[in-house]
């Protein structure tokens, strides 16, 4: 008599589990659901493509800093009345010693034609 109670309630028990586990499977495959699902999963990614986007720009910035410093090329942060800022400035360029006026040699010429070959 036990054993026949025990088992009538083990399959009531997993006819209960079974017939919840269905329906809501079929829920979620409703129309609405899936809708639903659908937007939380976009909303989902819009927010990882703009966290993305921004740890892009931090890192374009962060760039250009290091970059600037290692250029030496300094910002002015002051803003001119139209709200933008002044252009970054380049340094000058080196002083180079002037090598003196170019003398032709016609000598040097003949020599340069029979090197390379063409004269």
């Amino acid at each position: 008599m036990f054993r026949r109670a025990f088992w009538f309630t083990t399959g009531a028990a997993a006819g209960v589990w079974a017939t919840t586990k269905v329906q809501r499977t079929l829920r979620g495959l409703a129309p609405d659901s899936l809708a639903v699902r659908a937007a939380d999963r976009a909303v989902t990614a819009g927010q990882r493509v703009r966290g993305f986007a921004l740890d892009v720009r931090a890192g374009m910035a962060q760039r250009e800093r290091e970059l600037t410093e290692a250029l030496g090329i300094e910002h002015d942060e002051t803003a001119v009345p139209g709200g933008a800022a002044h252009p970054p400035q380049l340094p000058s360029p080196p002083h180079r010693a002037e090598l003196g006026p170019v003398t032709r040699d016609p000598s040097r010429i003949s020599e340069m034609r029979t090197t390379d070959g063409v004269g």
